[in-house]
């Protein structure tokens, strides 16, 4: 008698990696919406307390993803690319809910969901949904690779 292999692996991931993408994400998205990017303005997109982002900020910072400094708060290039990559998963997983799945679209779903997206997987699903350019929302879906072609 064969003994079945168990060829599914459970994977626990790191709730500070999906902490410092949600930081990027709300300050692409303040960015984006040219809202002020202030301690406070984070803080209520986040829905956390000030001291909270004034830390993170310093850990974004110490791994050059954000420039945090009396000036203010920006997105690096490489801060900027998450951020973005972010928005991107998010927004094409709620043209999937709405669209082709015909469910409500469950934010806290979507937010769970986002951060464990790879790029192959995130292009491969807007390249499903035909390269949408707007999310439900009527925001803008920033471009992948895989829209470059079409």
């Amino acid at each position: 008698m064969d003994i079945l292999e168990d060829k599914e692996i459970l994977f626990v991931g790191t709730a500070e990696a999906e902490h410092i993408e949600m930081y990027l994400k709300a300050i692409w998205h303040l960015k984006e919406r040219k809202e002020p990017i202030k301690i406070s303005t984070i803080a209520k997109k986040l829905n956390v307390r000030q001291p909270s982002v004034v830390q993170m900020l310093k850990k974004l910072n110490g791994r050059n993803l954000v420039s945090y400094n009396k000036a203010g708060v920006k997105l690096t290039e490489e801060g900027q690319s998450i951020g973005s990559s972010m928005m991107r998963n998010s927004r094409l997983l709620e043209v999937l809910m709405e669209s082709a799945l015909k469910v409500e679209i469950d934010e806290e779903m979507v937010c769970g969901i986002e951060h464990h997206m790879n790029k192959q997987f995130t292009d491969a699903l807007c390249t499903m949904l035909k390269h949408p350019r707007k999310c439900p929302h009527d925001l803008e879906i920033p471009l992948g690779a895989c829209c470059e072609s079409t």
